[in-house]
């Protein structure tokens, strides 16, 4: 079973009840050192902003890709309304929809013409690590819905947690997927065309994490 499957059994709820007996040390260690940086400098954000498009620019400026953030997210200003929570909810349905288009692009590069072997193994591992990403970044918005504005307590830290990890967990299998056409020897047209997706995804995630550690310095 996939400790990071987008399913009710590892929902909130369940952590709630169960208390999450554990998580991956890998993976908190990764996301405490990430979100360092974007914290402090959230901290530092003022409370008022003259509008909300301002609101998501601010915002973004905290992010490793800023005019990418702004890019993608200001036409949903309005919708977002000075909201962090709100804010990075919208970065991760952003993150997922690309990360589902990247998936069916891979997909269909198993038919490229002239591809080898090697390459056809590497375009496979790398459906799987954009199938695992789909489905965390899944869970993640999933969890992240079950958290208000200026809420806190125990329970809220559990589960943003929750939504840390697997963003973060989301990220890596990106990564991993593009180290699968390390080497000179996959050099070419096939790599540059699934690097240039895959990177998008990393992108965008990583522009959401560090959104959720925005909404996160709030509390």
């Amino acid at each position: 079973l996939n400790p990071f499957a987008a399913t009710p059994t590892f929902s909130c709820l369940y952590y709630r009840t169960k208390m999450a007996k554990s998580l991956a040390l890998s993976l908190i260690l990764f996301v405490m050192y990430a979100s360092t940086a974007a914290i402090a400098m959230a901290r530092n954000l003022g409370e008022e902003y003259s509008d909300d498009t301002e609101f998501v620019k601010a915002s973004c400026e905290t992010t490793t890709y800023p005019e990418l953030c702004f890019q993608s997210l200001s036409s949903y200003a309005s919708e977002i309304k000075k909201r962090p929570r709100q804010l990075a909810e919208t970065a991760l349905a952003v993150s997922l929809a690309r990360a589902k288009s990247a998936k069916t692009y891979v997909s269909d590069m198993t038919d490229y013409k002239g591809i080898t072997e090697r390459q056809h193994e590497a375009v496979s591992d790398c459906i799987e690590e954009m199938g695992d990403t789909v489905d965390r970044l899944r869970s993640s918005l999933k969890e992240l819905k079950h958290l208000e504005e200026g809420e806190s307590g125990e329970d809220f830290w559990l589960c943003l947690g929750n939504v840390r990890t697997w963003t973060s967990a989301a990220l890596t299998d990106e990564t991993t997927c593009l180290d699968g056409f390390g080497g000179k020897a996959m050099d070419g047209e096939l790599k540059s065309l699934i690097r240039e997706h895959i990177l998008r995804v990393a992108q965008d995630t990583s522009n959401a994490l560090a959104l959720i550690n925005v909404f996160a310095s709030k509390h």
